[in-house]
Order: structure tokens, then sequence, then C-alpha cells
């Protein structure tokens, strides 16, 4: 093989390596442009769900500081009613044994005056009969 030829082959393989590097590049170019068509629809899809998860992921724990805020506020507002239930139901059984006292004391009194009164009355009746009976006597003789 003569210089020129070996040259002449160089150049030609240089050629190659160009024109292949020239095909690379355009390959590149064209893979970055498939790549995107395929993933940048889904990423942006998966971009908006995600901001949207986010969004409903904060107000989700916005609202359980809330609700566990609230918890508290009916934890202590329901033992207040409990406490006032309990002392209502006190008070009402207190006042409901002073009521039936009274009424009991009352009803007592009441019978102990119309006892007097009987037995004022039995003694007068007794003393009507005594003075019959002397006066039957009396008579007999």
């Amino acid at each position: 093989m003569s210089e020129e030829e070996i040259r002449s082959q160089i150049s030609a393989k240089e050629d190659d390596i160009t024109r292949i590097e020239e095909e690379a590049s355009k390959q590149d170019g064209s893979a970055e442009k498939e790549i995107e068509d395929e993933f940048d629809a889904k990423i942006n899809e998966v971009k908006v769900k995600l901001e949207e998860e986010e969004q409903l992921r904060d107000e989700a724990i916005e609202k359980a500081a809330e609700w566990s805020e609230k918890k508290k506020e009916k934890i202590a507002a329901a033992k207040d009613e409990s406490k006032k239930l309990s002392k209502l139901k006190s008070d009402k059984e207190k006042a409901l044994n002073d009521k039936l006292k009274s009424i009991e004391s009352e009803k007592k009194k009441k019978i102990k005056d119309i006892q007097k009164e009987i037995n004022a009355l039995k003694k007068e009746l007794s003393n009507l009969e005594k003075a019959k009976a002397k006066e039957a006597e009396s008579e007999e003789y």
C-alpha cells in the first residue's frame, strides 16, 4: 500500500468518525425529544397530583390540630356539665327529702292536734255518759 492510499484510508476513516459523531448527535437530540415526550406529560401529571395531595395533607394536619383543640375543649365542657348534672341530681334529691320531711312533720303535727281534739271530745263524752248514769241512778231512787 502506498502512502497516498494509507492517507486516503485514514481520511476516509476520519470521515466515518465524523459521520458517526454527527449521527450520534442527531440521535442524542432525537432521543432527548423522544424521552421528553414520553415522560414530561407523566411528570407534570404527577407534579399536579403531588401538589393536590400536599395541599390535602396540609389541610388534614390543620383540621387535625383544630379537632384536637376542639376535643380538649369538649372534654372540659362535658366534665363541667357532668359536675353540674351530678350537683343538680344531688340538690333534687336533697330538696325532695326536705320536702318529704316537711310534709311528714306537718302531717304529724296536724294528726297530733286532731288527736288532742279527739281526746278532749272523748273526755267530754265520758263526762256526759257519767252524768247521764248519775242522773239515771238518782231517778231510780
